[in-house]
């Protein structure tokens, strides 16, 4: 009667431990969830621009420092500060403390003239989660884009694709792609994170094209 009354109690312990075990599973599985920062959008395979088919030739605007980005498909009605260059060489972003705010790469073309317009912006923070480009990711060939400039007039823009691109061969001769028509990149972060650094490891390009004025 001792053996068996020992022997289920084993039993029963054992249970009580693969049952604590399993519980424990499931919080450390949910609570990851719950830490894991949510992903952008990404572009969908071969939407990247093949070429350029518009031309804004006959619409192209002098220089004014833009002020305002819309992009009505995804929500985004954004200020535009000037920026410049950061430390490591890449284009400066607004401050994480400021994660509504889009940047424009002052020592390009402003939006609107001949050459490529550069306007980057936060995907996520730690802080706030989804920043000012989180969604652009899901932008395609055809969405609009509108830039408000502080001399009154504002640059509308269809996009031509969107790419996402490693950071270590960012396309550099691409996005800074002078020539006749007005181009506009938009630029953030996404594709790969990196869990350890914290830090994601690709790029998400949009491309777009002037194609009007108001």
């Amino acid at each position: 009667m001792t053996i068996y009354r020992t022997r289920a109690r084993t039993r029963r312990f054992a249970k009580s431990v693969l049952f604590v075990t399993a519980v424990a599973g499931v919080l450390c599985i949910a609570l990851a969830l719950l830490l894991m920062p949510r992903r952008p959008p990404a572009p969908g395979f071969g939407d990247a621009p093949a070429g350029y088919l518009r031309d804004s030739y006959g619409r192209l605007l002098t220089r004014s420092t833009p002020v305002e980005i819309q992009i009505p498909k995804i929500g985004v009605d954004a200020p535009v500060v000037p920026t410049g260059v950061a430390d490591n060489g890449s284009i400066e972003v607004p401050p994480l403390s400021s994660p509504g705010f889009a940047g424009w790469y002052r020592y390009g073309p402003s939006p609107g003239e001949a050459g490529s317009a550069i306007i980057v912006g936060h995907v996520d923070t730690r802080a706030t989660g989804p920043a000012v480009f989180f969604s652009i990711g899901s932008l395609r060939r055809g969405d609009q884009v509108r830039v408000k400039r502080d001399d009154g007039s504002t640059a509308l823009f269809t996009v031509d694709g969107a790419e996402v691109v490693p950071k270590d061969r960012f396309p550099a001769a691409e996005v800074h792609k002078g020539g006749p028509a007005a181009l506009l990149r938009l630029i953030t972060c996404g594709g790969r994170f990196d869990y350890q650094a914290r830090s994601y490891l690709d790029n998400i390009i949009v491309y777009a094209t002037l194609t009007g004025r108001n």
